[in-house]
Formats: structure tokens, sequence, C-alpha cells
């Protein structure tokens, strides 16, 4: 059996990676147009052959589309034109409602697969890659009904087999939830990594005095730009629904400030300290 990575980074490498020792038949292809990606998949053993898209279209029995969401949209359609009627695409995007809307207007709609493992790190590229990334996470899948059987246990099987904890969602409820619990914490950390750039030019000051606290909040910043920008765009209204309502939380807890409200503040962070609650649920699934 042939598995296609096309788009070779940190979520299709670890994809491939969780894979290699439990099918060490499988031969992985990757597709990418960066030959640097390519040299580091090869070193990595992330796949064995690097093959153009059209060649793994041909060849592969599961392609996993794992390039940015921007990409996807334009790669989808393209690879679906092409695919044999027997063969398998998935995609591993951060946004499914406009993607999953792309799918729907295709005529071979039930090939397609429309995934996202709820994994991930501040780091991209494939040499960010590895093989402990999937296992015990959750990834979601969208709009199951409307891949063929085939297609379906295909992807289940194989992400099963990753170490993944499969859940069901529709697009819409995926990229609602998502704008809030992903989407939302991106942001935040690209904002304050901005502001305390701009406020403090002593780049030694800040190495100095910054605790792991703020290196834990902030450590999102360092993600790609490449890979968010578009994420933010194709989610852009839940997006800008959980922003509006950050935003007039934090206003709320500075006019507490600003104001010695300490009641308030302090009511603000007990009902904040609940979210040890839902991270310990997390854990224990």
């Amino acid at each position: 059996m042939i598995i296609s990575i096309v788009g070779i980074g940190l979520l299709g490498g670890s994809f491939a990676l969780s894979l290699r020792e439990k099918y060490p038949n499988i031969k992985f292809v990757g597709v990418d147009t960066s030959v640097v990606n390519q040299k580091i998949a090869l070193a990595k053993g992330i796949v064995d052959e690097i093959v153009s898209l059209d060649e793994a279209l041909q060849i592969s029995e599961l392609n996993v589309l794992a390039t940015p969401v921007d990409a996807i949209n334009k790669l989808l359609p393209y690879m679906l034109d092409r695919i044999p009627d027997d063969r398998t695409i998935m995609d591993l995007g951060s946004t499914k409602e406009l993607i999953c809307r792309l799918a729907d207007l295709h005529p071979k709609r039930s090939q397609f697969v429309a995934v996202h493992p709820m994994a991930g790190t501040e780091n991209s590229g494939p040499g960010a890659a590895f093989k402990e990334l999937l296992p015990n996470k959750n990834v979601i899948i969208c709009d199951k009904e409307k891949s063929s059987p085939d297609s379906l246990v295909l992807v289940e099987t194989f992400l099963r087999d990753a170490g993944m904890k499969i859940h069901y969602m529709t697009p819409v409820e995926h990229d609602l939830h998502l704008a809030y619990v992903s989407h939302l914490s991106h942001i935040s950390s690209f904002a304050l990594g901005l502001t305390v750039l701009d406020k403090e030019q002593d780049e030694k000051a800040i190495f100095d005095m910054a605790s792991t606290g703020f290196s834990s909040t902030v450590r999102l910043a360092k993600s790609s730009p490449q890979m968010w920008a578009p994420i933010f765009d194709q989610n852009k209204i839940n997006v800008s629904k959980a922003l509006g309502d950050y935003i007039e939380l934090l206003k709320k807890f500075k006019d507490a400030i600003d104001n010695k409200d300490l009641e308030t503040s302090l009511n603000f962070m007990n009902r904040a300290n609940d979210i040890g609650r839902i991270l310990a649920g997390i854990e224990k699934k």
C-alpha cells in the first residue's frame, strides 16, 4: 500500500511517523514544493520517496492533504478531478466549513474525508514532526455521512492506529468551537508577544525578567504566520465573535483594576479558575 503526504509539515509528517512502526510495509511518498522540506522529510524517514502530485494521485490509496488551509482550497478540487475511483483523500486542515462546502460541489465528494487532528506545537515543517504528537489526542471528522463507507473506514482505521480518539462534528460546529479553544488562544499569544516587543525594546531585559509563565503564555506566538493567517481568514466570522467576547472581558478586567475594584478582580479570577476542571477532564479522556 502507498500513502502520500501532500505538504510535508508537522501534522502530515507526524501522521506518517506514527504509522511507520505499525505498518512497516506501507510506502510513504511525499509531495512538497520546498526542496528543503523534501530533503528533511527523506532524511527523517517521514517519506521513502518524493513524487509529483499527479503521480501521487495515481499510485496512492490514501492521499493526506496537509498543506495550509488556503492551499487545501486550491488543491482539493484539482486532486478530486484526477483521483482514480477507488482512492481516498483526507485533509488535516484546521478549518472545515469552507473546505467541506467546496468538497460538496464535487461529484467525487464521497472519496473525501474531512479530518482535523487536535494536536500541534508552535513549531512547523517536517523537522518539527515526531511520532508521539498524535497518540492519545482527539481527532475530529466532519460530515462523515458524505464520505463513502470504504473511504471512511480506511481513514478511521489509520487514525485509530495512530493512537487518536475520533469524534464527529458538523463543519459549522467545528469552526465555532475551534474559534474559542484554538484560534483565539493563538491570536491572544500573537497580541501578547507584540505588546511586550513594542513596549520593551531591551531584549535582554525581557530575557532576564521573563518567567516560565510568560514563556508558556506567549509560546504560540512562534507559530507559523503562513499557516495561521489563512485560518483566521477562513474562520473570520467565528474568530471575530470570539475575539469580541474576549476584548469585552479584557475591558471589564481593566475597568476593575482602574477603579481599584478588588472584589470584581477576585471574582473574575475565581471564575476563571474553573478552567482547571475542564482541563482535568480533557487529560482524563
